[in-house]
């Protein structure tokens, strides 16, 4: 039978026990009480960094703190990642991902420092991209003439790349126009964009955000989308179909994610924010003039997608025999 005393203990035990609790409890619900962390694992100017910085704006807005953009770039984003992935799960430092962080590198790396599914909570889908063959000045003026050109002489002719996506669309690209074609490794689209304007390389598959202005110039030339979609701030861009190239139906997305552990309260006041910010039609304006295309999901959403975009890209990296370690 239990003395008073033990029944007394006992009882305490259970008070003290249920404090960390009711402190989760009234942390989620005075969420956010200060300054939120937004990690984006590419350098300041590409298109990841602006979109962060866009939808942050917004969402800061609608939160009632600012939401602060930390470029922590390298590693094919797996710095970024992996310093989220090992943040405290309250709610105060988030990812804004892409595709490869969060699909591709677990299938090029024999170990990542962090696991992309059960690592981090989904938070919701951001946005998309789509991919585009682009060129400068100096170079073909359609993708007719980039072939004909490569055929003639595929050595003096270069891609570069920044982000993964960009690499495995040229490297499938590269099966149609032949292996001898030079490639060149960047940090992030920026960088790509950059060596094209200086002409050190030929071309190079990207996202169009930091290559807009371009266009608008005339400084950069868009050859085709590998997007079966239309772009809507490029409607005459022709798809690699249209042209006679056979590619996988590729576009570049960006997904906000928290650490493993962030309460199911932060992460819905989180959604709800993104959702509301992305319903913006000045936010959707800004986005689309830099040839990104809103695209928001639920948290449960983002996780079906990015293991169906697992299921559809592991025998496609497999084919490509792409590793990097």
């Amino acid at each position: 039978m239990m003395t008073s005393q033990a029944a007394a203990a006992l009882a305490l035990s259970l008070v003290w026990s249920s404090v960390p609790l009711q402190a989760q409890a009234q942390a989620s619900r005075d969420f956010p009480s200060r300054p939120i962390r937004m990690v984006v694992p590419f350098p300041a100017g590409g298109p990841t960094d602006l979109l962060a910085r866009v939808v942050g704006q917004r969402m800061g807005e609608l939160v009632r703190q600012p939401i602060v953009v930390d470029n922590k770039p390298g590693a094919n984003t797996i710095i970024g990642a992996d310093v989220v992935a090992k943040a405290v799960p309250d709610g105060y430092t988030l990812l804004m991902a892409i595709d490869n962080t969060l699909v591709m590198n677990q299938y090029l790396y024999s170990k990542l420092p962090y696991d992309p599914i059960n690592d981090f909570e989904p938070i919701g889908k951001v946005a998309t991209t789509p991919l585009v063959v682009m060129t400068n000045q100096a170079g073909p003026d359609s993708m007719q003439v980039l072939l004909s050109r490569t055929k003639a002489d595929p050595t003096a002719i270069s891609y570069g790349f920044g982000t993964f996506t960009s690499q495995l669309s040229g490297e499938l690209l590269k099966r149609v126009l032949g292996k001898d074609v030079v490639s060149a490794s960047y940090k992030g689209s920026a960088g790509t964009t950059q060596g094209l304007l200086s002409k050190d390389i030929t071309f190079t598959i990207d996202g169009i955000t930091t290559a807009m202005p371009h266009f608008a110039k005339g400084t950069l030339k868009p050859l085709a989308r590998l997007s079966a979609k239309p772009i809507p701030s490029l409607p005459a861009v022709p798809s690699m179909s249209d042209v006679g190239i056979k590619l996988p139906d590729i576009d570049v997305w960006m997904a906000l994610l928290a650490p493993k552990g962030t309460p199911a309260a932060v992460v819905e006041k989180l959604n709800q924010a993104l959702m509301q910010a992305l319903a913006s039609k000045d936010v959707q304006e800004k986005l689309l003039g830099a040839g990104l295309m809103a695209d928001v999901s639920s948290p449960q959403a983002l996780r079906s997608f990015m293991a169906s975009e697992a299921a559809r890209w592991r025998p496609v990296i497999a084919e490509a025999g792409i590793r990097i370690d």
